[in-house]
């Protein structure tokens, strides 16, 4: 809800508060305000101007030399606009004034002839295109009325004002209209709040002499009542009717359609005014549509309808879709003489449902489906049949045509001091309360016993039960004054579970390594999973947003790699993201029962992952990087168990390129190079991943942490080269290694591959690094000697392996 302040200020007294302040005490008593937005984006010395005269320039087809008299003096302004012609009152920003983004107006020659100034379009003045009149929208402004040239305009642009963005939750539907907002600023302010008196003389004729009203579907529709105003003229709006539109967001059309959306943003109750001599009969019946019946909306749209559906029909056809869209048939033109106004109630589900499968939300609908307030409803409507009067010169016929079951009892609410004390933890007196209950006007009685029986006024229609009413003494007693206190429960320490704190660790590493986190949709399709997940049954959406989230992802790769090349086509080329998230399996073809859900943590990287410009370094991402990574992972996780990275092919990365992740030979993941064909349909360089399934993970046990001391001893070290068979992996011989090294052998890595020259065919060439070391005292070289010949005997047992000459 956009609110005007200057509007605002019509309806209770706020001269003595700034919009900042007014804002402030609205998002401290709960209703939150985004912003406050300045509708003047820097505009200085403009003022208002008459076109004199106006003629062709001499030396251009679409340029005009026009004479404007802006008050003291007469002054020569060249204009573009195809839309500028004599005796009009314009905006002119005189030489030395400023326009939005710090354009100052200076004296300037256009082919030859001077130009003191400029005449203004309202998106020259900061207004958005899409709220200026379609007729201006392509030109100038144009004042609808006479005024005085040489007066400040700023005033009658409304160039002055505030809005302030209310962030509104589901239960405030008061708050979508100026006067709920006026109530709720009167009850912090303690302010009385002045209401609109709508005054019009009636016409002599009757206007049930023109329309009769029936209701064939009387729960959706309990109240509809019908004005006639007859003899209108469809003009511009003035300008504080537009412009109070506009600073709502609203663009204004012409007076009559004007009016019934001023009327819905100061009541908050939806109208609609139909051309009467268009409406095709004299009878107005509300019902349901029929299954398949069509109707083409204002937006000359044919929409089929359903059963479910309201709809206000001439007795044979439909002219409206109740609460949502008026229809295009029976629409405010140019030349409509008279007017068939519409003020009606409908039921909130029934609107909700037709706007939400026929894509149609409206300002209108969003009102009634939170809900208007049933005592404002011809309320509405006799303000606008006035304001149709003042605005249109027509004549409002005497008596309205209605239909009338609606409602409009107020909600009874008992409370008691007790209750609201101990609900709030204070010590609020009956007296506070009863201040409280007299700035909302609430009509309320008190008993002897501290009970108070509040009669909750229709325009709240969130206030149903005793908590609702405690809501409203605590926001206007203020929050800020509710003292401190520990919830009256047992004391227990609060802390995080195991697999959160493992969570936060491993966000930590993976931080620190260098990756960003990614959140992304857990929604996905078939189609995006399909080069790296199994055929298997999807846990399907019944009623998805869009087809791109129809079901549950069963990985996090996907995405990742969309962000990936999303990055990718906006010139960021090194990029390393990780998600940590959940994926959801199913054994069902028709999901019955809740799926299994899986957390999985998943990185994907392209580009360099490290440069150095000044040295010239630079490091692109590899298979070793993401392996590393992900031996890293292990180790901050403190896994318990031997973990391997046996070659194999998992589906959609690199055959050659790939691995297996397991852990005491339980496959928990997949690391390696995204297959070229899958990185060529989504247009990614080489691109590297990995998934790891951290429910498996997380259920294995941790390694015990022991320190061992600072070795107090030299260590000796031992580099073997060994050739061995092309198919035996540098795994297996450190396995062996370690098998055969015993207690004196600490640490064994392999520093060196070759094959080539001076090897036989089939064979190559590994070379380790050996590190024995005796905590207890000085090796000899006979101990280790000894040790390292079991290493190579049990080497060539096993694996054939021998030294290299």
């Amino acid at each position: 809800m956009l609110v005007s302040y200057e509007w605002l200020k019509e309806y209770v007294k706020i001269d003595d508060l700034t919009a900042e302040e007014v804002a402030e005490k609205l998002t401290r008593s709960g209703v939150e305000v985004d912003i406050v937005e300045p509708l003047n984006k820097g505009v200085s010395k403009i003022v208002v101007g008459k076109v004199v005269a106006c003629e062709k320039h001499p030396e251009a087809d679409k340029l005009n030399v026009c004479q404007v008299d802006v008050g003291e003096e007469e002054v020569q302004i060249v204009c573009g606009a195809a839309n500028v012609a004599k005796d009009q009152f314009v905006v002119v920003a005189k030489v030395g004034a400023r326009l939005p983004g710090g354009m100052k107006i200076k004296r300037a020659k256009l082919r030859g002839q001077v130009s003191e100034g400029m005449i203004c379009s309202m998106q020259e003045l900061g207004y958005e295109g899409k709220l200026v009149a379609k007729e201006l929208a392509e030109g100038i402004f144009v004042f609808p009325t006479d005024m005085t040239p040489g007066e400040d305009a700023i005033p009658h642009l409304n160039l002055n004002d505030y809005v302030l963005e209310l962030d509104l939750t589901a239960n405030r539907a008061d708050c979508l209209s100026m006067i709920g907002v006026a109530y709720e600023v009167g009850a912090i302010l303690g302010r009385e709040v002045k209401l609109p008196d709508p005054e019009w003389t009636e016409g002599e004729e009757r206007a049930s002499d023109y329309v009769s009203v029936n209701v064939d579907a009387t729960g959706d529709n309990p109240y509809y009542g019908a004005f006639m105003i007859r003899d209108v003229t469809i003009a511009p709006s003035p300008m504080w009717l537009q412009t109070k539109l506009m600073a709502a967001g609203i663009r204004p059309i012409n007076n009559v359609v004007d009016v019934t959306n001023y009327v819905l943003l100061e009541y908050g109750q939806p109208l609609h005014a139909f051309d009467y001599d268009r409406f095709g009969s004299k009878e107005i019946l509300v019902r349901r549509a029929t299954e398949g019946e069509k109707i083409v909306t204002l937006d000359d749209t044919e929409r089929t309808l359903s059963t479910d559906y309201l709809l206000i029909t001439n007795g044979r056809d439909p002219v409206a879709l109740a609460g949502v869209m008026g229809g295009a048939d029976s629409e405010v033109q140019g030349d409509t003489k008279n007017i068939l106004l519409e003020a009606a109630y409908f039921n909130g589900s029934t609107v909700r449902k037709a706007s939400r499968e026929l894509g149609l939300r409206s300002d209108a609908s969003a009102r009634f489906e939170k809900g208007v307030d049933p005592n404002r409803v011809k309320e509405a409507g006799e303000r606008a049949a006035a304001l149709i009067a003042d605005l249109a010169g027509g004549t409002v016929l005497s008596g309205i045509v209605e239909y009338d079951s609606l409602d409009r009892q107020q909600k009874v609410v008992t409370i008691t001091l007790e209750k609201i004390n101990n609900l709030l933890g204070t010590t609020i007196t009956s007296k506070d309360v009863r201040e409280v209950f007299n700035k909302l006007k609430f009509v309320f009685e008190e008993s002897e016993e501290g009970e108070f029986t509040v009669h909750a006024p229709t325009r709240r229609q969130d206030l149903k039960i005793e908590v609702d009413i405690i809501e409203e003494v605590a926001r206007l007693y203020g929050y800020d004054n509710i003292p401190t206190t520990l919830p009256n429960t047992p004391n227990t320490p609060g802390g995080l579970t195991e697999v959160q704190w493992k969570k936060r660790k491993l966000r930590r590493f993976l931080e620190n390594a260098g990756l960003h986190e990614a959140i992304t949709y857990s929604l996905t399709t078939v189609e995006k999973e399909v080069h790296f997940a199994e055929e298997r049954h999807r846990v399907k959406v019944a009623q998805p947003m869009s087809e791109e989230r129809s079901t549950l992802r069963t990985t996090l790769l996907p995405h990742l790699l969309e962000a990936l090349s999303h990055n990718k086509n906006r010139n960021i080329n090194d990029v390393h993201l990780y998600e940590i998230g959940t994926a959801f399996y199913t054994e069902e073809e028709t999901v019955t029962k809740q799926p299994d859900e899986k957390t999985l943590v998943s990185g994907a990287f392209m580009g360099l992952w490290h440069e150095h410009s000044w040295q010239g370094e630079k490091k692109a991402v590899d298979f070793f990087v993401v392996k590393g990574i992900v031996e890293g992972i292990f180790e901050e996780l403190n896994v318990k168990g031997e973990v391997k990275f046996v070659q194999g092919e998992p589906k959609g990365l690199h055959p050659g390129r790939a691995a297996m992740v397991t852990v005491e030979g339980v496959e928990v993941g997949v690391v390696g190079q995204l297959h070229p064909a899958v990185a060529k349909v989504l247009s990614l360089p080489e691109t590297f991943v990995f998934e790891l399934n951290l429910h498996k993970i997380f259920a294995r046990e941790s390694r015990d942490v022991r320190y061992d001391p600072i070795p107090r001893y030299p260590a000796m070290d031992r580099d073997i080269a060994l050739v061995v068979d092309e198919g035996v992996q540098a795994e297996d011989v450190k396995q062996v290694i370690v098998e055969f090294g015993g207690d004196l052998l600490k640490h064994v890595a392999l520093f060196d591959l070759y094959q080539g020259e001076h090897l036989n065919e089939g064979k190559k060439s590994l070379a380790f690094s050996l590190r024995y070391l005796d905590t207890e005292k000085t090796l000899t070289e006979e101990e280790v000697s000894k040790v390292h010949g079991k290493v190579l005997v049990g080497l060539e047992e096993k694996l054939g392996a021998t030294l290299r000459s």
